[in-house]
C-alpha cells in the first residue's frame, strides 16, 4: 500500500466514510468493529478489532450488565 494520504468529510452526524483503498489494505468490512484512540497529539488511530476480541468484549459487556439497573444507579450515585 502506498503512504498517500486520503480523505473524509464528516457528516452533521459526526460520520465519514472510510475510504476504499483503506478498507481493503485493512480488510475491514460491513459489521466489523472498529476502535478508535487519541493520543497526546490529537492524531487518531483507528484498529479493526478482531472478531475473537469483539465476542470476548461482548461476552464481558453481558456479565456486566446485572449492575446496570436503576436500583444500581441510585445505590452508587454519591460514591
Amino acid at each position: 500500500m502506498e503512504n498517500a494520504m486520503e480523505f473524509a468529510r464528516v457528516t452533521a452526524k459526526g460520520q465519514a466514510t472510510i475510504p476504499r483503498r483503506i478498507r481493503e489494505a485493512a480488510h475491514i468490512r460491513e459489521g466489523d468493529m472498529l476502535a478508535f484512540e487519541l493520543d497526546s497529539n490529537n492524531r487518531i488511530t483507528i484498529k479493526r478489532i478482531e472478531s475473537s476480541v469483539d465476542t470476548e468484549l461482548a461476552a464481558l459487556q453481558e456479565t456486566l450488565s446485572e449492575w446496570n439497573s436503576p436500583q444500581d444507579e441510585e445505590a452508587w450515585r454519591d460514591l
